[in-house]
């Protein structure tokens, strides 16, 4: 099998400073929707305009946290819809 983008950079810490200022989980569904500042429904780093890479890949390079790999099912704050 061929190794995904998200393979050759370092997993992103849930615990990393930048990654709380964001508020950054792995799993999205764990997030109060409420608490969004964005409505949209369905809100994973796989469908955010910033992550890289090939979709259906479990960890994605990410432009907010460069030169780290996101949980494709993960979610911060920065969070934008795909156009």
């Amino acid at each position: 099998k061929s190794r995904g983008l998200g393979d050759v950079y370092k997993r992103q810490a849930e615990d990393d400073a930048m990654a709380k200022s964001m508020k950054y989980t792995h799993d999205a569904s764990t997030v109060d929707a409420s608490a969004r500042t964005n409505p949209a429904a369905d809100q994973t780093c796989a469908n955010c305009a910033l992550v890289q890479g090939n979709d259906g890949d479990a960890w994605r390079p990410c432009q907010i946290f460069p030169g780290k790999a996101v949980n494709a099912k993960g979610w911060c704050t920065v969070w934008a819809p795909k156009s």
